[in-house]
């Protein structure tokens, strides 16, 4: 009788109580309600337009059915959240440098999802690097070095784990109001003090479009201030790979390599820097401009290279990988024609590499792109490299010989 009466208010945009949705999705949390009971509530979400206060209702509710992370013994801290993106290893770059700023992230990421790649798979390329690690021990690390990278503990917002299972088997995925609590339950459960979203759209994206970015970006700040916390929301185009490589190791190569050496017209540096100083502008009270140049600073100057390095040896992991050539490439493709990049599949080559990575369980396996959209291309100019086994080389040739639209 309580589902029937929240999906009837869901229905007739009436606004439920906090108490109503709370019993109903824990209920479902703790095995009390079916699968099959609680369906008509995610559906009736889906075809209907929640209120902010019921948006925020539910998302409170899923984030209160396990544990709160209580970061106060660490002072002030700021969190980063991604929608996800091909070749998106910003975390990699933006905690360190953060770190040698005194701006301190306890950052929990997850595995790769889909076509993207995750940050805990990219930071076990450190061979030794322990990604599962008491909170205590993390807490320890954030105070010695400004801030530690780990994956999301088993008992952060475990109902928006089972509503998304469910939505995932019901095809109820691809709404906004879904997607919002979704993150925002497991960001608010995370206990920092401020937070920065980062949105991505575009066909390397969850989010088709910039528009509808926005309004999912404009609903998760919403959240976070009715939770009590300071958001900034950055939008990303993903209509092609935010860096050049793509796949786990190569990925995380090229997060070193931005370290390494200051490259501006890098995109993926661009998008480290812009995040870097979003995240201390907000947690110092000071103007983005100076932010962005005390981020640029230290990595130029060495700081934030030297700082993941003592990151990564913290965690049990080997710094080796800072000091390896990348591995030589299986095939070459290059330009048939004259012209100028217009357009990629990015999601085909993020599926790629992931596909490769999952069916040989490796991490090795990928691409490197050479060009960004707007760039003028000759007959013959390299396009990409491929890493892969020799007996896939040739069919996965052919399924990206055109991911790189050139007119």
């Amino acid at each position: 009788m309580e589902i029937k009466k929240l999906v009837e208010k869901i229905e007739s945009h009436t606004d439920f109580s906090y108490e109503e949705i709370q019993h109903v999705v824990l209920d479902y949390t703790n095995g009390k309600i079916s699968d099959e009971e609680f369906l008509p509530v995610v559906s009736a979400i889906y075809n209907n337009n929640l209120s902010d206060k019921c948006l925020y209702y539910l998302t409170k509710a899923m984030k209160n059915s396990g544990e709160i992370l209580d970061l106060s013994p660490l002072g002030q801290t700021v969190d980063k959240h991604s929608t996800g993106g091909v070749s998106d290893t910003t975390t990699i770059v933006i905690v360190p440098i953060l770190a040698c700023l005194g701006t301190k992230m306890l950052k929990l990421s997850g595995r790769s999802l889909g076509f993207t790649g995750g940050t805990c798979d990219k930071l076990e390329c450190f061979e030794g690097y322990k990604t599962d690690i008491p909170l205590d021990k993390a807490f320890s690390l954030v105070n010695t070095n400004g801030g530690c990278m780990m994956t999301t503990t088993a008992n952060l917002a475990p109902a928006d784990k089972k509503i998304y299972a469910l939505r995932d088997r019901t095809n109820l995925v691809d709404n906004i109001s879904l997607i919002a609590s979704s993150i925002m339950s497991k960001k608010l459960a995370t206990g920092a003090d401020m937070l920065v979203l980062d949105v991505k759209y575009g066909n390397g994206a969850f989010m088709p479009n910039k528009k509808n970015a926005i309004v999912l970006g404009k609903k998760m700040k919403m959240l976070a201030k009715l939770d009590g916390k300071k958001a900034k929301i950055v939008y990303g185009n993903m209509a092609e790979p935010l860096g050049y490589n793509i796949g786990t190791l190569l990925e995380c190569m090229e997060a070193i390599d931005i370290l390494k050496h200051y490259n501006k017209k890098n995109p993926l540096t661009k998008a480290c820097v812009r995040l870097a100083a979003t995240c201390h502008a907000l947690d110092k009270h000071i103007p983005y401009i100076f932010a962005k140049k005390k981020v640029i600073q230290v990595i130029k100057n060495g700081q934030a290279l030297e700082k993941l390095k003592t990151m990564i040896k913290s965690q049990g992991g080997s710094i080796a990988l800072f000091y390896q050539n990348y591995p030589p490439s299986q095939c070459e493709l290059s330009s048939q024609q004259n012209g100028k990049v217009t357009g990629f599949e990015t999601k085909l080559l993020g599926e790629i590499a992931n596909e490769l990575n999952h069916k040989y369980k490796t991490n090795k396996y990928g691409i490197i792109t050479y060009h960004k959209i707007g760039d003028k291309i000759n007959k013959k100019d390299k396009l990409m490299s491929l890493f892969c086994p020799k007996e896939e080389a040739m069919n996965i040739t052919n399924k990206i010989k055109n991911a790189i639209i050139i007119k």
